[in-house]
């Protein structure tokens, strides 16, 4: 258990990389992966996790108001559902699903926040001394609400997983693995449309 809630931890905190603090790519699939693997002592899980997401996402760019699944979340789910005893391929495709999920809900807070913007800016203009706090404030209900939705829907879909798991026959299981092997041939082949309409 202490390992979940740190690496729920370690994803909330990789995840404030793709807008709202550092920004130094910490939170790309590629990245994140190894690192969360390390915490759970499987690195080329890990890796093969971040590979995997990257490539999967790869050709979805945050323009205008489009926002990608987090590739952060994705990773993080993962292997928290591994840690779980859940095997990857199965997990992987929970971890895709998580992602998707936690953008929507991205999207929707950012559309609701728009009111408390408007306000912490008036107390900046009237106090300056106010901008720190403001955001230290919006990193930390960032950071809580990044570990809520990874521990929260980690929990949901893992626990009663684990215990379903050992039920499902072997023709599922392995429609399971060739899907999750074919992951990242289906990120290649996007990948290649992509750079084929750019060279034209």
């Amino acid at each position: 258990m202490t390992t979940l809630l740190a690496l729920c931890g370690l994803g909330a905190l990789l995840e404030l990389d793709t807008t709202y603090a550092f920004q130094l790519t910490f939170s790309r699939g590629i990245i994140a992966g190894p690192l969360l693997g390390l915490l759970i002592g499987e690195p080329l899980a890990g890796l093969q996790v971040g590979i995997f997401t990257e490539l999967l996402f790869l050709d979805m760019s945050p323009l205008g108001c489009i926002l990608p699944p987090s590739a952060t979340v994705c990773c993080t789910v993962t292997l928290a559902l591994f840690a779980l005893k859940i095997p990857l391929y199965f997990a992987f495709f929970f971890g895709v699903i998580g992602a998707i999920l936690f953008s929507e809900l991205e999207i929707f807070l950012r559309k609701r926040r728009c009111g408390w913007v408007a306000q912490q800016e008036q107390k900046i203009v009237h106090n300056p001394v106010h901008l720190s706090r403001c955001i230290m404030s919006a990193l930390f209900m960032s950071l809580v609400l990044n570990f809520v939705f990874i521990l929260f829907f980690s929990g949901i879909v893992g626990i009663p997983l684990a215990k379903f798991i050992p039920l499902l026959p072997e023709k599922l299981h392995l429609a399971g693995k060739f899907s999750y092997m074919a992951v990242p041939w289906i990120g290649l082949v996007t990948l290649l449309s992509t750079f084929r309409l750019k060279a034209r």
